[in-house]
């Protein structure tokens, strides 16, 4: 009886850890995405809070996901691409193209002044930066090097997206 319970007790704690953890990255999908007009401010310590550890690096440390590792790097899903961080609307499937870069390719960003761009020097040479316009979160760079008619190239970390289908 006394080993029937501690199994129950730790199955239901792992139950909920993992639960809670599930909820935790998923609470921004439930909401609607929002327009440019909804300019987002919170605190590192509230990033902190609402965002997955992944989440939290790549959008708030600039971070970068391994490439060919991400979600939404093959999706051929129709819908549109939000901020993972704010839910903004940032992209839609036909802005999307595979450029077998590793990470999910855009030719182009919603109209609006959603994506924010700024000069990065980092690891020794120079690129654009693009950010969410609403949050200021790090989604990943532009390249001048696209197959489309634009010649962009929008290379967007997968975790810093959510996919909202048609």
């Amino acid at each position: 009886m006394s080993r029937v319970s501690v199994f129950l007790a730790t199955l239901l704690f792992y139950s909920c850890t993992n639960f809670a953890q599930d909820m935790k990255s998923k609470i921004i999908e439930k909401e609607k995405p929002m327009t440019a007009e909804q300019k987002v401010f919170k605190t590192e310590e509230e990033w902190k809070k609402l965002l997955t550890p992944e989440q939290y690096h790549i959008l708030r440390e600039k971070g970068t996901e391994r490439p060919y590792t991400g979600k939404y790097y093959k999706t051929n899903d129709k819908g549109t691409y939000s901020c993972a961080a704010c839910n903004a609307e940032l992209f839609t499937s036909d802005m999307k193209f595979d450029s077998d870069c590793g990470w999910p390719s855009f030719d182009r960003a919603m109209e609006g002044g959603k994506i924010k761009y700024e000069t990065d020097r980092s690891h020794g040479w120079v690129r654009t930066e693009i950010m969410c316009a609403n949050c200021n979160s790090h989604l990943g760079h532009v390249f001048d090097d696209g197959p489309t008619i634009t010649g962009k190239r929008y290379c967007v970390n997968s975790v810093s997206l959510i996919l909202y289908k048609e």
